[in-house]
This record gives C-alpha cells, sequence and structure tokens, in this order.
C-alpha cells in the first residue's frame, strides 16, 4: 500500500529528540527517507538504527544550524544519499531563559542564532533543490511563546516571533516554484520538563488549556505531516497552533 510520503526525503533538524524525534518517526512512518541533524551524534545515530529496525531509510548529519558550513554539509550529504530535498522541518531550537535587565548579549545571541538564524540558514541551502523540483514542502517549529510573549523569555519569545515573520516572506518568495512554507506553533507538550513539575504547577498550567491536558509530541508531529502532504497543497504563509485552544 502507497504511502504519503513514498520517494520523498526529508530533513529535520533537532531531529533526534522530543518534538523533533516524532516528526522524524511520523515521516519514516509514512514512507519518507529521513535526515536527522541536530548536535548529538549518538543520538541521532541511535534513532538512525531504531528506523533501520523497522525497514525505513535515514541519515544521520551531526552539525550545529547556527553554522553556516554545518548546513552546508548537511544538504550536501542529503543530495549526496538520497539525490533530493522535499521536506524541511525546522525545529532545532535552545532556550537560556532569564529576566531583560540580567540577560546577557551572548544568552540572547544563542538563542537567536539557533532559534532564527539556523532557519534561515537552512532554508536558504533547501530552496536550490526544492526550487529546481518545483515542489517542496517547509515548516517551522515556532512556539505560542511568540504568539503571547513570556516574562523571562525575551529571547525565546523574539526567536520564535521572528519565525513567524520569516515563514510568510519565504512563502511568498517561493510559492510560484510549488513550495509551501508553513509554522507550527506547539502549545505546553509533555515532555521531561513538563513531567518534573509539580502537582500545583501542573494544575496551574492545565488550567489556561481549554482541552484540559498537556500535547504529546505526537500531537504535533501528525500535524506537521498534514502540512507536508500533498492534502495541504492549498496552505501557505500560514501559523497552526497546536496548544489545546490557550491561544485563540
Amino acid at each position: 500500500m502507497s504511502q504519503r510520503f513514498d520517494g520523498r526525503v526529508a530533513v529535520v533538524s533537532g531531529g533526534a529528540k522530543g518534538i523533533g524525534r516524532a516528526v522524524s518517526v511520523c515521516l519514516a512512518s509514512e514512507g519518507a527517507k529521513v535526515v536527522v541533524s541536530g548536535r548529538d551524534g549518538a543520538a541521532l545515530e541511535a534513532l538512525v538504527a531504531e528506523l533501520a529496525g523497522q525497514g525505513r531509510e535515514a541519515l544521520a548529519v551531526p552539525g550545529d544550524v547556527a553554522e553556516p558550513a554545518d548546513v552546508e554539509a548537511l544538504a550536501a550529504k542529503t543530495l549526496e544519499a538520497f539525490g533530493r530535498a522535499d521536506i524541511l522541518i525546522n525545529n532545532a531550537g535552545v532556550t537560556k531563559d532569564g529576566l531583560l535587565l540580567r540577560m546577557s548579549e551572548a544568552d540572547w545571541d544563542a538563542v537567536l542564532d539557533t532559534n532564527l538564524k539556523g532557519a534561515f540558514l537552512c532554508m536558504r541551502e533547501f530552496a536550490r533543490p526544492m526550487m529546481k523540483q518545483r515542489w517542496g514542502r517547509i515548516v517551522n517549529m515556532s512556539s505560542v511563546i511568540g504568539l503571547i510573549g513570556n516574562a523571562g523569555q525575551a529571547n525565546y519569545a523574539a526567536s520564535k516571533a521572528g519565525l513567524l515573520g520569516l515563514t510568510k516572506a519565504v512563502a511568498k518568495e517561493l510559492a510560484s516554484r510549488h513550495i509551501t512554507v508553513n509554522a507550527v506553533a506547539p502549545g505546553f507538550i509533555e515532555t521531561a520538563m513538563t513531567g518534573s513539575l509539580s502537582e500545583k504547577m501542573r494544575d496551574a498550567l492545565l488550567a489556561q488549556i481549554p482541552l484540559g491536558r498537556l500535547g504529546s509530541p505526537d500531537d504535533v508531529a501528525h500535524t506537521v505531516a498534514f502540512l507536508c502532504s500533498e492534502e495541504a497543497g492549498y496552505i501557505t504563509g500560514q501559523v497552526l497552533a497546536v496548544d489545546g485552544g490557550m491561544v485563540m
């Protein structure tokens, strides 16, 4: 039986952990050949081995999306291995939280360089093969924090809000080549961090979410997969919040 992404090659930055891992597994399960990138080479190789055990093709390319040379290498190795690049998921992200008056320039730069500049570098690199193919799907991983802000996260909020403007601008530039560019804004997702919250803090979080539960990485992954599919071919330049109704 054919699958939605048979013959497609997907590149996922930050693809070995958390939401990125869920996205990588989801796309692979529907037939995509997956290239996973990130700083943790061991985690990348473990995921590739896991996918290979399921009969899926995958490639690990360690690197830092904030470094232009690493992004160039990611594109080159993807094209060398698979000859094409159809889907790009800009998921790599970091946090260095702190109040504005105490935030160092180094912490500001580190977050903007990875979360925003990294997405720019990856889109610039992978737009080229997509334009030649006249088909592509780009999904940028933003956050509800980019929509509403959050005290102590000026750098993170700025980076995730910046992704929304970047998404819309590039969507307009690439639309004529049948390349869609969209953003997903996850809300509170079940992670190791939220799993360590006290019951009181968890209840306070849930009180903000109309659906009454935290999201799962799979909730986000299935949304990303839809935006990458043929069924979403008439959707571009949009921001889709996956947040249980927290921001509406």
